[in-house]
């Protein structure tokens, strides 16, 4: 009887540890096989600029994209330009504060985009505490420039 009830203890402490691995095994199978999920969260969906003209795309000569990151210390400003060619911008830090000739300032801070005036002049100045940095993301080609900074006085 004794060791008869040794078997059962045996079977039962030996089928906890089978039942047991297949568990972890089987939530590791789990875990290993179940996709990651992803999010998508829209900056912007737009066919005209912060200033409310068309975007349009160079049409001469080979497209080419380039993305930048702007930092700007605090009192630091762009001085006067304008761009040839889209470009998107992203706030990743701070806040920025840009005059467009003939149409006012405007104040883009951290997690706001936008899609720059093109052919406009205009200064953007830090006006705050701490840096600001910029995604910039031109969308030029055909040789157009960037950016065109304006000479001393001109604005």
């Amino acid at each position: 009887m004794r060791s008869w009830l040794l078997v059962c203890v045996g079977a039962v402490i030996g089928g906890l540890g089978v039942l047991g691995w297949l568990g972890f095994q089987g939530g590791y199978q789990a875990h290993a096989l179940a996709p990651a999920k992803a999010s998508i969260e829209k900056l912007l969906a737009t066919s005209k600029t912060i200033l409310g003209q068309p975007i349009v795309y160079p049409t001469d000569g080979d497209a080419k994209v380039t993305a930048v990151i702007v930092t700007m210390p605090p009192g630091a400003q762009t001085g006067w330009h304008f761009h040839e060619v889209p470009l998107f911008g992203y706030i990743l830090e701070g806040e920025l504060t840009v005059t467009y000739k003939g149409h006012g300032q405007k104040v883009y801070r951290k997690g706001d985009s936008l899609m720059e005036a093109i052919e406009t002049h205009h200064d953007g100045k830090n006006l705050g505490g701490e840096p600001v940095r910029i995604l910039a993301v031109f969308m030029g080609g055909g040789g157009l420039k960037n950016s065109v900074r304006l000479g001393p006085g001109i604005k």
